[in-house]
C-alpha cells in the first residue's frame, strides 16, 4: 500500500555521513515535533536530480524555513559516501540533510520504490516530496514516471 495523507511515516533508518563517520537517524528522530520536507531522487548525480531537483531545494531553502519547514531532506537509494559527496558538490552545506537509503527500506515501505532495472540502477525510490509535521504526512506530491513538476521545491513552497 502506497503512503496517503494523514498516514504516519513508518519507521526506518537511514545513513548520514557527520564529521565522525556514518551514524544512523531514524525516521521517529528526524521528524519528532518538527515540520520536514523529505524529498526523494531516483539517484545521486543522474541528470534531473542533479542540475534540478536537488539545486532548487538548496535554493529555496531559506524560504521553505521561513514557511515554518524545520528540516529538509534529500534521500536516494545510494550509499551514505555517495549522498555525503552529492550534498558537497551541489553545495547543500546545512541546509539539506543528506539521508542514504541504501537498501531501499524506506521507499518500499512508503510503497514508493522504482523499478530501474531497464536502466541498469536497481530498485530505487520514486521521484517525490513530502511535507511531514511530527510524523505525520501533511502532503505528498508523487511525480508520474518521467515527471519533474510536483515534489520542485518551487511547488512544495507554493502549496505551503
Amino acid at each position: 500500500m502506497t503512503i496517503q495523507i494523514g498516514d504516519k511515516l513508518p519507521e526506518a533508518t537511514f545513513k548520514q555521513m557527520t564529521k565522525d563517520g556514518p551514524v544512523n537517524v531514524s525516521v521517529s528522530a528526524l521528524t519528532a515535533g518538527k515540520t520536514v520536507v523529505l524529498f526523494s531522487v531516483p539517484g545521486a548525480f543522474t541528470p534531473t536530480c542533479h542540475a534540478k531537483h536537488l539545486p532548487g531545494f538548496v535554493a529555496h531553502s531559506s524560504a521553505l524555513q521561513a514557511k515554518g519547514v524545520d528540516t529538509i531532506a534529500c534521500t536516494a537509494v545510494n550509499d551514505v559516501f555517495v549522498m555525503d559527496a552529492w550534498g558537497k558538490a551541489s553545495n547543500a552545506g546545512e541546509s539539506i540533510q543528506m539521508l542514504a537509503d541504501g537498501n531501499a527500506d524506506f521507499v518500499r515501505a512508503l510503497g514508493l520504490e522504482l523499478d530501474a532495472t531497464g536502466f541498469g540502477m536497481g530498485v530505487r525510490g520514486k521521484r517525490f516530496a513530502l511535507v511531514v509535521k511530527d510524523g505525520v504526512v501533511t502532503a505528498l506530491h508523487v511525480e508520474a514516471g518521467g515527471e519533474f513538476k510536483v515534489s520542485t521545491a518551487e511547488h512544495v513552497l507554493s502549496a505551503l
